[in-house]
């Protein structure tokens, strides 16, 4: 008998564990699980099996028992550089951002996904705090928008290269979820993507640093600090008064050194508030000795803030200024390249969009916001 729909686990919320007793239990073999996952991940969706020599029966009851269609697609955009951006509707109805985005390279791209529906945060340039936090994702949910990403590039000749958790949410109030979705998504035996090709981004969550360190999977960290000094930080994103600039930075030395992965600071640039010399200066001094990359994004402005400040996009003069008194002391520092331009791209905005509310302007690119 078929489950409800509204009852059925996606078939990527099961581990190989989980689907091997899946099959033992409706008397089919359990070494068929590995491979079912397999076709499942390279393909994006049940694609795969019907080049596989299955028991008869075997994927009717799949079908009967768990969801195998991709999400719901509500909104997809395209730009110009060819950034792609999909909204997706979960089993509940909320929705959910995932971004593909060009490469240097012609035949890859990166993907980013996000961790929850809404956001916590409340940093106060971000589209996404506006909405609220809603409810962490599941692992399938998260696995799912990676294979809704690989069958978007595989549809134009692409391969997904890269997956950064930049979109949506803090992946650190969601890390057991985020940490068995890397498990499913990068070793060979599923995803094949690569620990080393995966980077989960923090606002600043020690706690999740270190816990993300102790489960030593081998991906990178990146930490958006977005200002030099605890005070500045502390009016962009209330988490910066719970945790301060250097105990945030103590925790990334703490993770490089375990993992010999250099962390990346994410920065971005905001007129009259972030983008002084003097700050680029305070900036240098701090990550200078550490071998950290500084990772510099041009704001992307979403309206009026949570707390009613219409933040505006630093000037290229005084951006580029910014860059080179970092560069000046030693600081490996570039600007991300702006994506997707004249679409919804950066982090909350289509979802807003989707639902009728302001989205402020489209003049920057995919992860140009990201808090």
């Amino acid at each position: 008998m078929e489950a409800n729909a509204e009852s059925r686990r996606t078939l990527s919320d099961l581990s190989v564990g989980e689907l091997e007793a899946w099959l033992a239990e409706s008397g089919f073999k359990a070494s068929h699980a590995e491979a079912l996952l397999r076709a499942y991940y390279e393909s994006g969706d049940e694609a795969g099996w019907g080049e596989m020599l299955l028991p008869r029966g075997l994927v009717e009851k799949l079908r009967g028992e768990f969801l195998v269609n991709r999400p719901e697609q509500v909104a997809r955009q395209v730009a110009e550089d060819g950034t792609t951006k999909l909204l997706l509707k979960l089993r509940d109805g909320r929705t959910v951002e995932t971004v593909m985005m060009t490469d240097f390279r012609e035949d890859r791209v990166a993907g980013c996904v996000s961790s929850q529906v809404g956001c916590a945060m409340g940093c106060d340039f971000c589209a996404t705090t506006k909405t609220g936090f809603e409810r962490n994702l599941t692992t399938g949910e998260i696995v799912e928008q990676f294979l809704a990403l690989r069958r978007e590039a595989a549809a134009v000749g692409k391969n997904v290269q890269t997956l950064v958790f930049m979109g949506m949410g803090e992946p650190m109030l969601n890390l057991d979820n985020v940490l068995e979705a890397v498990r499913r998504i990068a070793p060979n035996e599923l995803g094949a993507l690569g620990w080393r090709q995966i980077t989960v981004s923090t606002v600043g969550i020690v706690p999740g640093i270190e816990k993300m360190m102790e489960a030593n999977l081998n991906i990178h960290l990146a930490v958006s600090l977005h200002a030099p000094d605890d005070e500045t930080r502390a009016k962009l994103l209330p988490m910066g008064k719970r945790f301060g600039v250097e105990e945030i930075l103590a925790a990334a030395d703490r993770y490089q050194a375990k993992t010999g992965r250099p962390v990346t600071i994410q920065y971005c640039l905001l007129k009259g508030v972030n983008d002084s010399p003097e700050q680029a200066r305070m900036l240098a001094e701090l990550v200078g000795a550490r071998r950290m990359h500084v990772n510099l994004l041009w704001y992307n402005p979403t309206g009026l803030s949570l707390k009613g400040v219409a933040y505006e996009r630093a000037e290229s003069e005084a951006g580029e200024a910014f860059v080179a008194v970092l560069r000046e002391r030693g600081v490996v520092a570039h600007f991300r390249r702006p994506r997707g331009r004249d679409i919804d791209a950066a982090c909350g905005q289509l979802r807003r969009r989707a639902a009728g509310q302001d989205v402020g302007t489209t003049e920057s690119g995919a992860g140009s916001e990201r808090a």
